[in-house]
């Protein structure tokens, strides 16, 4: 769908539905390998973590997409989100002022969003794993990444809470901003531990940020499962969309009249909100939920608007009465979608005409 993607696991997703809290999945490799074993320290400023932890932090760039990563061992391998890397051949870590591309891939986990890249390097320094078990709400958290591009970025923030988003899979709400280019960076606690996996936001949340814990990454670390970057890039290329025939209607200016202008205001935001959140479950392949994200907005709409701006409450109630006739989901989404912009295109064009009166 034509809206900026929100680059997300489906996990992500779920919370859409669901969002209950609870404790995070699997239990800490003490004994991990790839970590580093420095002794675990007390509590550190923002500074303090930024300083011991940049020059591991690094950059994952393709042809077309950019994210963050992390060492995880000294002799080369990389932690990133998946979805940063999915369905690419060609792999660079930029690391120390340095692009190095990707040999292999070491291990991954399609569901938790989590992949381990390996380069050609030694000498690098590894992070701390913590124990993202014992991660509670209220507890401090600093994100580093490189959001749009800009290298080395840190932010800071909260644990707003532990949120079980669907079976096997706890994530981390986090008010510390990310966003964009931040994709695979580490979170840390107040000891300089990683604690998570920077994985993406909400469109439409203020401060709804997320990753996934780090337990999760430790049993990818103790054993590979390794892929060829051609293998890999075969195996999680994304399929190719389904096409529906758009049908946007062009109403006249008079579909407005006597609607009031809060009203009309009210019918903007709320389709905006809807396609947000609709269009990026779409892009993940979640039609069937992007139509009914659609389909409750209209109904919520139809509702709200009252007896004096009934034309466009019609309208809206004609695109589901079409969008229920359809099959695939796919086209019910795009039916609703023809809906709701044939209405921004008239409050567009009526908007224009008052400004010019």
């Amino acid at each position: 769908m034509d809206i900026v993607r929100l680059r997300t696991s489906l996990g992500i997703l779920v919370l859409l539905l669901t969002a209950c809290a609870a404790g995070v999945g699997p239990a800490a490799s003490s004994g991990d390998p790839k970590a580093s074993s420095q002794a675990p320290v007390g509590p550190k400023n923002p500074a303090d973590i930024a300083e011991q932890a940049l020059p591991s932090v690094v950059s994952v760039v393709t042809e077309d997409s950019m994210g963050s990563g992390f060492v995880v061992s000294a002799d080369g391998l990389i932690v990133t989100n998946l979805h940063v890397v999915a369905g690419h051949e060609q792999v660079l870590v930029v690391i120390g002022g340095k692009k190095l591309p990707v040999q292999r891939v070491f291990n991954g986990d399609i569901r938790r969003d989590l992949v381990v890249l390996e380069i050609d390097s030694e000498g690098l320094r590894p992070l701390r794993l913590g124990d993202s078990d014992q991660v509670r709400t209220g507890e401090t958290v600093v994100a580093i990444g490189n959001p749009l591009g800009l290298e080395h970025t840190v932010s800071n923030g909260l644990v707003s809470a532990v949120r079980e988003v669907a079976p096997e899979l706890t994530m981390l709400q986090i008010s510390a901003p990310i966003a964009p280019g931040s994709s695979g960076g580490p979170l840390f606690n107040d000891r300089g531990e990683v604690i998570g996996v920077a994985t993406g936001i909400l469109v439409g949340g203020q401060n709804l940020n997320f990753g996934v814990p780090v337990n999760y990454l430790k049993p990818l670390l103790e054993s590979s499962s390794r892929l060829s970057m051609k293998t890999f890039a075969e195996t999680t290329a994304a399929p190719e969309r389904p096409q529906a025939k758009r049908q946007v209607p062009k109403h006249a200016l008079s579909l407005l009249r006597g609607c009031k202008p809060d009203s009309i205001g009210m019918m903007v935001h709320s389709i905006q909100q809807a396609i947000n959140v609709g269009a990026s479950l779409y892009n993940e392949g979640e039609y069937a939920s992007c139509y009914h994200v659609y389909e409750g907005a209209a109904l919520d709409l139809e509702r709200k608007l009252g007896p004096q701006c009934k034309k466009a409450a019609r309208v809206l109630a004609a695109g589901r009465q079409r969008a229920a006739t359809l099959e695939e989901s796919h086209e019910q989404a795009w039916a609703m979608r023809d809906a709701f912009d044939g209405l921004l295109d008239v409050v567009e064009r009526w908007a224009d005409k008052q400004s010019k009166d």
